[in-house]
């Protein structure tokens, strides 16, 4: 199982404060199943520059690797890049992807979407090799026109989608029926801390795990291999 969408770096964004906590997250992932775990802190371009951002994780990853455990899950390095007026011009961006992959996780504005949005998107797949991963797509979904999804997914966007959408009652099975379709792509918990966002994979409903497990040709899910670099379909 794989975790695509964490906060678990330790003082890099709302998530872990510190090294005890992400100790305690991780702890938590092995316990529930988990075998890799993407470590995908905010980066805001008004905050830091891509370069700027990059020393920060590799500081928060260094004082976590100095507490590191045998048995806790593989781990990847990449960022949750928030969307941003100019963002395909910025050719640094493509050091925010995830580590030994091409995928990039953009996290969208949280209104409906111009034109111009939707364009960097699509452009941005198509530049330096990038891969677009959008982030917890649930919760943009209200929001747009009810097309729009399949115009990304032709395009080769590809969707995560959080644990949590599984879990309410209210949208499960909105949730299953995208899964089953081929509409999800990643699942990620979009972990934060260890109270009130915490790991959450008993959330999980047993039919999507079946779903997960058959590797049925109309689930179009990914996974990485085992040298990280090249994708493949399960």
């Amino acid at each position: 199982m794989i975790d695509f969408h964490t906060h678990i770096l330790p003082g890099m964004d709302d998530g872990s404060k510190s090294v005890e906590e992400s100790i305690w997250l991780l702890q938590e992932e092995t316990r529930q199943g988990v075998d890799t775990v993407m470590l995908t802190p905010h980066y805001y371009a008004d905050e830091n520059s891509p370069v700027d951002f990059l020393r920060r994780r590799y500081a928060a990853w260094k004082r976590l690797s100095e507490a590191w455990c045998r048995e806790f899950p593989k781990v990847r390095l990449g960022a949750e890049v928030q969307y941003f007026e100019g963002i395909c011009g910025i050719e640094d961006i493509r050091h925010l992807r995830i580590v030994g992959t091409n995928f990039l996780l953009l996290e969208m504005p949280f209104c409906r979407w111009t034109d111009r949005m939707i364009g960097d998107v699509l452009e941005l797949n198509d530049q330096w090799q990038l891969q677009i991963v959008l982030a917890h797509i649930e919760r943009y979904m209200a929001m747009q026109s009810p097309d729009l999804w399949a115009r990304l997914r032709a395009y080769g966007v590809l969707m995560q989608s959080n644990v949590s959408f599984f879990g309410n009652w209210k949208t499960k099975g909105k949730a299953l029926n995208m899964l089953a379709n081929g509409e999800i792509h990643f699942l990620g918990t979009d972990c934060h801390n260890q109270k009130t966002r915490k790991p959450n994979w008993d959330l999980l409903p047993e039919h999507a795990k079946r779903l997960l497990a058959t590797g049925m040709e109309n689930i179009r899910l990914w996974q990485l291999d085992t040298d990280g670099v090249h994708l493949e379909f399960v």
